[in-house]
Parts: structure tokens; sequence; C-alpha cells
């Protein structure tokens, strides 16, 4: 079989153009002045001759990310790929949410076979993200703890570790007989103190569904069962936040804590209620500081009541005045 002249025309026009395309490849790597080698420097975004240093181009972008990793843990942690995972939904945040709203993308409302259709969608959708008994329970309880922890003012990394406390508890089998309002209320209560923010038990009753004996004495199982490092409420960390709500100034809160300190001190913290400890010490400080308020005031942002304000108040005092004298 022959070769036409055609074909071998088209198979030299092809070699050509090959060969002006790898010289043209060629000399963009090559330097114009002096056909050197060029490197790339990512951290200023210039494309440079390493041997005549001349700057070819400039102002390249950096179509990486703008954090900087050490590890692929890190790099993990900082990568944005996506919604972050969280504890407190009972998937993780990994499944879709069709939203409510019967609107498009625009902002126009939907006709009535398209919002039909997005409720069969929505309908079927929850069905799949909760497949069998532990996640719908996982889910409710999970809903408890949110509520409970926006209604008390917590911030989130109570309401994670708050999560993370109760799917612990549903993974060592520990519900049945507890309702899950009651073990979901008691995970609130042990984050809480776990972070440094605790919340009366009264307060934490006030926002739940169940009494408070039975949120007692289910936070004693949890922590019991668990093995959960609790320690004991300190006085001070309530201080904050009835003086906040006192409006006092800051040097009532300091010396709040000072009476507080001293009370240790004297050992007259023990076996006493620390937000009893904590609103009277507020109430005293505010006496001594000549800032106004009353013992009312204080039984209502504290949550208890006069009568132990007024012993506390006391026990207080004499501690003061007995670390004058000595």
């Amino acid at each position: 079989m022959t070769n036409t002249p055609s074909s071998t025309r088209v198979r030299r026009t092809e070699r050509e153009s090959n060969e002006e395309t790898n010289e043209s490849e060629q000399s963009d790597l090559a330097c114009p002045e002096c056909t050197g080698q060029l490197v790339v420097d990512d951290e200023h975004g210039e494309t440079v001759c390493e041997d005549c240093g001349l700057v070819v181009e400039e102002d390249s972008v950096d179509r990486g990310p703008e954090w900087r990793a050490f590890d692929a843990a890190e790099k993990n942690e900082k990568s944005r790929v996506g919604a972050p995972t969280t504890n407190t939904m009972h998937d993780k945040g990994l499944s879709t949410n069709i939203d409510w709203r019967n609107k498009d993308a625009y902002g126009n409302s939907l006709g009535s076979r398209q919002r039909e259709k997005m409720q069969r969608l929505r309908k079927w959708n929850e069905r799949f993200r909760t497949r069998d008994s532990k996640e719908r329970n996982l889910k409710q309880a999970l809903g408890e703890i949110d509520r409970m922890a926006s209604a008390l003012g917590l911030p989130t990394n109570v309401r994670e570790t708050a999560s993370v406390i109760y799917r612990r508890a549903l993974d060592e089998d520990l519900l049945p007989g507890r309702s899950i309002e009651g073990v979901s209320t008691s995970c609130v209560y042990a984050a809480a103190r776990q972070a440094g923010v605790p919340r009366s038990l009264d307060e934490i009753a006030d926002v739940s569904r169940v009494e408070k004996n039975e949120i007692a004495r289910t936070y004693r199982y949890v922590v019991r069962e668990l093995g959960l490092e609790v320690q004991p409420a300190d006085p001070e960390s309530y201080v904050p936040r009835f003086a906040s709500g006192l409006d006092l100034s800051d040097e009532a809160e300091h010396r709040a804590r000072g009476l507080l300190q001293n009370a240790k001190e004297k050992g007259v913290h023990s076996g006493k209620s620390p937000v009893g400890l904590a609103a009277a010490a507020v109430y005293a400080a505010a006496l001594l500081t000549n800032e106004k308020t009353t013992q009312a005031a204080v039984s209502d942002v504290a949550d208890i009541s006069e009568v132990t304000i007024r012993n506390r108040y006391h026990e207080l005092l004499e501690a003061e005045e007995t670390l004058g004298l000595a």
C-alpha cells in the first residue's frame, strides 16, 4: 500500500506542530535572557531564573489554603471542605437537611405540586435519618440537651460535652429503666460543672421536664457508671453571673471573691451549698462597696431563699473578722 502525497503532508504538518508545541513549552521553562532554568517561588509568588536571578513572573495566584499544617491531624482539623462535624446532632451533621420554607433559591414561593413534592421528600428524609430506635433515641435526647443549654445560656463547648456524655451512656446501655429526659438533663448538669460554668440543681430543674430528685439520682448514677471526673462546684464560679445579673461593679465582684477565699481558709464552705455562699458573698460585697442591692434582688438572681443568704452572710463576715484579728 503506497502513501499518497496528501497523507504525507498531513503527517508532516502534525510533526511540525508537535515540535512547535515542545519548543514553546521549553521556552516557557527557560529564562528569556540566559536560557537558564526557571524556579517557582511559592512563598513570594514569583517565577525566577536560577542562573541570572531574573524575575520572569510575579504576583502569581496562590490556589492553596491560607492556613498551614505540620501534620495530617492538623490538616484534617483545619480543612474546611464541607460543614464541620458536631456531636450535638445525632448524625453528626453529615446528612442532608431540607428547609421547611416552601421557597426556591430565588426566594419565590413554590407551586402547589412542588410543595406537595417537597413535603414528601421531607418526610422520607426524616425516616432515612433515623433508621433505628437508637438513632431516634439520640435525636430526641440531643434535641433536649440543645433546648436546655439554650435556656440556661450555656456555651457551645458545654453542649458538645453533654452530647458526648449522653452518647457514652447510650453506648454503655445505661438508659434502660431511666427516662431520656432525665439522663439528658444529668448530662447537661455534669458538662456545665466540668466546663467551670456550673448551674445549680434548681436552675437545671426549672428548664427540665423531670423532677429535681430524679435529676440528682440520675446524675449520681451516670457519673459513677461512666467514671466522670467532676470536681465539687466552686462558689467563686457563680460570682460573675450573679454580679452581672445585679449590675454590680468589678470592685464588688473582686470583693466577693476575697470573702469566699477567706471562707475557704477558715473552712466555712465545708458542707454548705456553693450557690448560697456565692449569693451571700455578692450581697456582702455590695454592702461593703456601698452599692445598693437587697436580699430579695440577690435571691431572685441566685434562685435561693433570703434566709439562706442571711445565714451565710453572717458566717462570711465572721470569717473575715477572725482573719482580720489574726
